[in-house]
């Protein structure tokens, strides 16, 4: 059964940020050390990175607060998640003070608000401090009598008041900001409302480490073209750039500046490839997804088969399942077991993976590990049973960093046996959020012998949803709407929302959460998929957006990156029942909460195994090398979009390693070889290494099984949901509960398509 509470939808962010206040956007500023500090910095960084940059006490004789407060080596990045406060030349004594950034409580393992600023609590832990009362006066002779923590920006404009400070630990509040500075004054009084008092402790986000490598031109950036005239668009151009290796460039986005070094880099070590044919007029044009209901038994015959469609105003040779994109919407009934014959009709082997399937093994569509590549021509038949209502994926699992961009990707629906598993809504739609690399009206090519974008991966710069660069759809004034969401994108990390319409998130990847909640927007990484409801009060035209903060690397600074996905038309010409009443209401899933009660009790248990995610590189270019070592300076918990297209197109899987590694026992990838009991669960925990030449957020998946997410960084999650991919933050630490339901030989990998095809992936045994 369910339990419902009645609650109003959001307003808005309960975060601290600046969004709606006078003055300057944080987003927009750009701050400038001093040249001889840059200078030194960049000394610094080119000797050896920022690997042992941490910061230290003043003396330096003795590791920082955060650094002590560490409680080993694979928990969540200090260097990330922790900042230092100092005190004063002057204050008299030692104070020590440290400020711990948790995620704030989300359904998602990062928290961002709709414009996507990460969300974090912060909480402050200080010693030392004087009685208020030794510091003296202010200039009007008042005694100071407390302490007030201040939140601002790096220009100190405009401020905000936080908390009364006391030795011990503080709850500061929430913060939004891209960058900040946290200070913390002696005040007259504590209800003070501006900052007036004697300041004691100061400290900066680890984000403000990101400044202008404006001397990077200096140092390595000579390239001897003029970048404004660049035809390829270093600030930003569209235009077709071929080189004489028969590569087409990708375009710089708009308004992001590049080293003229960078532009100059040769082609990947790879041949471009896309797909051909003799008689282009013989492909038949692509057809939008078809539903396909299928009973318990029933047979499906599909295809990979060549498709043309069209994409600003080109014409392209791509793939896609029975001549569509989306493939064809599968739609059957929980507990049925249905027979998938399939055929594949393109120029590359592939298989078929049930994405998030608890699946036979010899089904689960894994070249070389449970079944052969199916070959150009050849045929394969899949046992597909469906054991978990919810809303699962299908696609190719050999080569996808090219099979799946060009269009073989689509759902499978499995309807629940419960009639109130959902609760009401009007109509429902499933949408399959995706991009595509494009330059002007042509296809960027893909790396033949191996992946090329192997460092960010293959971020699109055309947004499509169920294939389309321009979706709509038409509701009704009032109307609640199901939404089921699939990203099926290469590496691009979305936050969507519907402009402003009250939202609730009701399920992931293998069913529905313990409760419904409010949510901004949905944080969705590469195979994650999410059911939410959405409700449009108001008639009028609404867009579907992704809102994200874009990271000009060259330029040290963020900035808002707003893309349109589609258009809801809200039209207030039909009457709808009313559905207001249930869906204020969130919804508590008993059904779902007694499902985990069975392994409530291992949630204490120690860890049983452990991850670590982290990548290596030889032979990248000079250039390449030296500016990453800069930019790992600073690591965002989520790069959402790909700023830097020159250096990651031309890094293949030849220069990138990935790694998953055992760190129990050195091993890494298909050597880690779990052996692991059917019917248990295990604690795994994931650490994401920030120190890697280039940290980035993974969607690790595991195959064939389901897992609990119950921490990240050390905090509880404290609605929880069953899941088959989760989004491992740069420097985090998450731990999992791994249910053992599915004997056989499993993949694990990450699910960014270029990171898997340099390696990020393994295998381990249920017996």
């Amino acid at each position: 059964m369910n339990r419902e509470s009645r609650s109003a939808p959001p307003a808005g962010s309960d975060a601290l940020s600046f969004a709606d206040r006078p003055g300057p956007r944080l987003s927009s500023i750009m701050i400038r050390a001093p040249a001889s500090v840059r200078v030194l910095s960049l000394a610094i960084l080119l000797a050896g990175g920022a690997e042992g940059v941490r910061a230290q006490s003043p003396t330096g004789s003795t590791p920082d607060p955060c650094t002590r407060a560490s409680a080993g080596p694979r928990t969540a990045s200090t260097d990330l998640y922790c900042m230092v406060l100092t005190a004063p030349l002057g204050l008299g004594r030692d104070v020590e003070a440290r400020v711990d950034l948790r995620f704030a409580a989300s359904p998602f393992t990062v928290a961002v608000t709709a414009d996507g600023n990460v969300r974090y609590d912060a909480t402050l832990t200080v010693r030392g401090l004087p009685d208020p009362g030794e510091l003296g006066t202010d200039d009007a002779g008042r005694p100071y009598t407390t302490y007030v923590a201040w939140l601002t920006t790096p220009t100190f404009y405009p401020e905000t008041r936080l908390q009364e400070v006391r030795n011990g630990v503080v709850e500061l509040g929430r913060i939004a900001l891209d960058k900040f500075v946290l200070l913390v004054s002696a005040e007259v009084a504590p209800d003070v409302v501006e900052r007036s008092g004697r300041l004691v402790l100061r400290g900066q986000s680890p984000s403000t480490r990101m400044y202008p490598a404006d001397m990077m031109e200096y140092l390595v950036g000579a390239g001897g073209i003029d970048v404004g005239a660049d035809p390829g668009g270093g600030m930003g151009g569209m235009h077709h750039v071929h080189g004489g290796d028969g590569w087409l460039r990708p375009p710089m986005p708009e308004g992001i500046t590049m080293l003229p070094a960078l532009m100059e880099l040769e082609a990947p070590e790879a041949a471009p490839w896309l797909p051909g044919a003799a008689d282009p007029e013989s492909i038949p044009w692509v057809r939008p997804r078809e539903l396909v209901e299928l009973a318990d038994g029933d047979t499906l015959a599909l295809e990979a088969t060549y498709v043309r469609r069209r994409l600003r105003g080109g014409t392209h040779i791509v793939y896609g399942f029975n001549g569509q994109i989306p493939g064809p919407l599968i739609q059957v009934h929980e507990a049925a077991t249905i027979t998938v014959r399939f055929t594949n009709r393109i120029d590359w082997p592939t298989t078929v993976h049930w994405h998030g399937i608890r699946i036979d093994n010899a089904s689960d569509g894994v070249p070389h590990l449970t079944q052969e590549p199916v070959a150009p021509g050849g045929s394969f038949t899949y046992t597909v049973h469906v054991p978990d209502a919810g809303i699962y994926w299908y696609h190719p699992h050999h080569r996808e960093d090219i099979q799946k961009d060009l269009g073989l990707a689509g759902n499978l629906m499995v309807r629940p046996a419960r009639a109130d598993y959902y609760g009401p809504v009007h109509r429902e739609e499933v949408v399959v959020l995706d991009d595509i690399l494009m330059n002007g009206d042509a296809l960027v090519p893909f790396g033949r012998e191996r992946a090329n974008d192997a460092l960010m991966g293959r971020f699109g710069n055309l947004f499509l949803l169920n294939g389309e660069p321009e979706y709509r759809i038409e509701v009704e004034q009032g109307e609640v709407v199901r939404f089921f969401l699939t990203n099926v994108s290469n590496t691009r990390t979305f936050n969507l929302s519907f402009g402003g319409a009250p939202m609730k998130i009701v399920g992931s990847d293998i069913g529905l959460y313990e409760r419904e909640a409010w949510t901004e927007s949905v944080v969705l990484a590469p195979a994650e998929r999410a059911i939410v409801h959405v409700r449009f009060p108001a008639a009028g035209e609404l867009p579907i957006e992704n809102r994200v903060t874009g990271m000009d690397h060259l330029g040290g600074r963020f900035f808002p990156e707003v893309d349109r996905l589609g258009t809801v038309t809200v039209r207030h010409d039909v009457k709808l029942p009313d559905l207001a009443g249930p869906f204020t209401t969130l919804r508590e899933h008993l059904f779902v909460q007694e499902d985990i009660d069975r392994v409530r009790g291992e949630f204490d248990r120690p860890v049983d195994h452990e991850l670590l995610l982290t990548m290596e590189q030889e032979g990248l270019p000079f250039v390449v090398e030296r500016l990453m070592r800069v930019d790992s300076a600073y690591f965002h918990p989520v790069e959402w979009s790909g700023t830097m297209p020159m250096m990651n197109w031309n890094a293949t899987s030849a220069e990138v390693r990935w790694v998953l590694r055992d760190p129990a026992t050195g091993r890494e990838g298909m050597d880690i070889a779990w052996e692991l009991p059917l019917g248990a669960v295990r604690k795994i925990r994931v650490h994401n290494e920030r120190r890697a030449f280039h940290a980035m957020q993974h969607p690790l998946h595991i195959h064939g099984q389901r897992f609990l997410v119950l921490s990240v960084n050390g905090v509880p999650t404290d609605n929880l949901v069953w899941k088959d991919t989760v989004l491992v933050p740069v420097g985090a630490t998450v731990d999992l509960l791994l249910e053992l339901s599915n004997p056989g030989a499993w993949m694990m990998h990450c699910h960014i398509s270029e990171h898997l095809e340099a390696g990020m992936h393994s295998a381990f045994t249920v017996r």
